[in-house]
């Protein structure tokens, strides 16, 4: 069973890029992580069914999205995972928005791809969410990138929704497998990912290892002393000591070669954003820092916020599409226009 009140406090930054309204009204009824009424899952997962039955598709996946966080750890929640997915699968239907399987090591790996096409094979977008999210999440946005001219995709960290990869030190090696599944219908030779957490660490490998990955946006991603900081790791919330558990099957002492150096670091030859949370619980400043010293070519956004910084969640958002068009070597003024505005807001 979790702590309740870190469920409540871990869930508010994906809750507000999910757009889920009377947030706080929903979060006050719920008084447990059991399985009966009042329970986390049960009020979650009633919202999403009165939602499912008024015909709102999105909304309701979204709902059965916050009933399975952190992870689907018994019956109740697994159910939830399989009714948000199969409320997104109802949703996108007739939407240009795509299954895309391919294989990593025999392990089927499913996500979400809009603009692929062997006529006209466009650079690639690659986006992931962290340990907590499942790809459904963010595959609502994939449109927003085929309008600035990007094939994209969407996939779930291994051992996440349809990731089936083990979540291991070669975990980042499923990335270059979907390259090669898409390799026909994309010009994957220009990829970028947009890798957040947990995520970033993975695209971070990868690119050390794949030339094809021509960019990387990331925030809060473990680069070092996440791994290494036995002190740090006895702070850390049981939300995310236990769901890395559970994914890895490994505990924190045994995630030391996971490390990313700063000779490492210091070899990439692409570029790498960063949203940063000056009050960040779950990754340390030191991990920032690394990248910061070594990154030859980095640019970075500070909130002074909280992990996931779910007080700037549009600021963020523009400034990690405007990254990538930078990237590209681009013009996005609209894109600065929408990062000009979301500050403002932030701002009043």
């Amino acid at each position: 069973m979790n702590d309740l009140d870190e469920l409540k406090r871990y869930i508010v930054a994906h809750a507000r890029g999910q757009r889920i309204g009377k947030l706080q009204e929903k979060l006050d009824s719920i008084v447990d992580d059991g399985d009966g009424p009042g329970s986390w899952v049960t009020q979650w997962s009633a919202a999403a069914a009165a939602l499912e039955r008024r015909g709102q598709l999105l909304p309701a996946s979204r709902h059965y999205i916050m009933a399975r966080f952190p992870y689907p750890d018994r019956p109740t929640r697994t159910r939830a995972a399989h009714d948000a997915a199969a409320t997104f699968e109802r949703w996108r239907a007739g939407r240009d928005l795509h299954p895309l399987d391919f294989e990593h090591d025999g392990h089927p790996v499913r996500c979400w791809q809009s603009g692929l096409s062997s006529a006209r094979p466009r650079p690639l977008v690659v986006i992931m969410g962290g340990h907590l999210t499942v790809k459904e999440q963010w595959a609502p946005r994939l449109g927003v990138f085929r309008r600035l001219g990007l094939a994209a995709v969407v996939a779930d960290i291994p051992r996440i929704g349809g990731n089936t990869v083990p979540y291991d030190a070669g975990a980042h090696r499923f990335l270059s497998s979907l390259l090669d599944a898409v390799g026909d219908r994309a010009d994957v030779r220009q990829t970028y990912a947009i890798a957040l957490s947990f995520s970033g660490h993975l695209a971070l490998r990868c690119a050390l290892e794949d030339p094809r990955l021509r960019g990387v946006v990331t925030a809060g991603a473990p680069i070092r002393s996440f791994f290494t900081d036995e002190a740090w790791q006895a702070r850390l919330p049981r939300v995310t000591t236990d769901t890395l558990s559970h994914l890895t099957g490994l505990g924190l002492d045994q995630l030391g070669d996971w490390v990313i150096g700063p000779a490492q670091l210091a070899a990439l030859r692409i570029p790498v954003a960063a949203v940063a949370s000056t009050r960040d619980e779950i990754i340390p400043r030191e991990d920032l820092l690394v990248l910061r010293d070594n990154v030859r070519d980095f640019r970075m956004l500070v909130h002074d916020d909280v992990h996931g910084a779910p007080n700037h969640t549009l600021e963020s958002m523009a400034w990690t599409a405007l990254s990538i068009q930078r990237m590209r070597g681009r013009s996005a003024l609209p894109l600065r226009l929408l990062l000009r505005a979301a500050r403002l807001r932030a701002a009043l």
